[in-house]
């Protein structure tokens, strides 16, 4: 949803700015797809790099941690059961699951338990770049779509109020799928998609005007 709110504000807001700048609908499209596939390509750089990051972070912690086990069982024994006490066990039974569970895939649960690592959770540099790349495409291709149709005079009326229409109804699925206040969520997108489309408009008008 966050992807897709990017692609319709960013694209939306370069559109008008261009509309408002009195180009030709060529040129409008043009610089709406540009726009579109840099902002993609930007999403999935900074999401692929940020991923990596934290699978880097992932791989050092489970090195240093096979390595505590190797040296020092007995050390992550006591580490390991003092989370499960703290977490309600008595002593006996936390002795007993560590035991087990170390007995079983003592990393796993050191991974799992301490280090807060799970296979569901584990980082996926690829997945996270292709996941923010598409969702953000998807986002941006609903204001180009309406340019697309439109002229250019009428895109200046056209995309922003389109836009705020997806913009809410993004929001408030967001919002009902957290449980969250479907009003607020939606008023909220829509005020800094409006705010941002106003912006780029007065400016595509300034520079329009100067250009002319």
């Amino acid at each position: 949803m966050l992807g897709a709110n990017d692609g319709i504000v960013s694209t939306a807001s370069l559109l008008v700015g261009v509309a408002a700048a009195d180009a030709s609908h060529g040129a409008l499209l043009t610089a709406g797809i540009a726009g579109a596939v840099a902002g993609a390509m930007s999403m999935a750089a900074g999401e692929y790099v940020s991923v990596s990051s934290q699978a880097d972070s992932e791989q050092a912690d489970l090195a240093r941690e096979r390595n505590e086990l190797a040296t020092d069982d007995a050390g992550e024994r006591r580490e390991l059961m003092g989370i499960y006490v703290g977490r309600g066990l008595s002593q006996e039974l936390a002795q007993r699951v560590t035991d087990e569970l170390m007995a079983h895939d003592a990393l796993g649960a050191h991974a799992r338990d301490e280090l807060g690592i799970t296979d569901l959770s584990v980082a996926r540099p690829l997945l996270a770049a292709g996941a923010s790349a598409s969702s953000f495409a998807c986002g941006a291709l609903l204001p180009l779509a309406v340019a697309a149709v439109t002229s250019v005079p009428a895109a200046l009326w056209a995309v922003p109020a389109t836009a705020l229409v997806f913009l809410a109804l993004l929001g408030a699925i967001a919002a009902r799928a957290g449980g969250a206040a479907i009003s607020l969520a939606a008023a909220r997108v829509t005020f800094w998609g409006a705010l941002a489309m106003a912006a780029t408009a007065g400016i595509g008008e300034l520079f329009g005007t100067i250009v002319q």
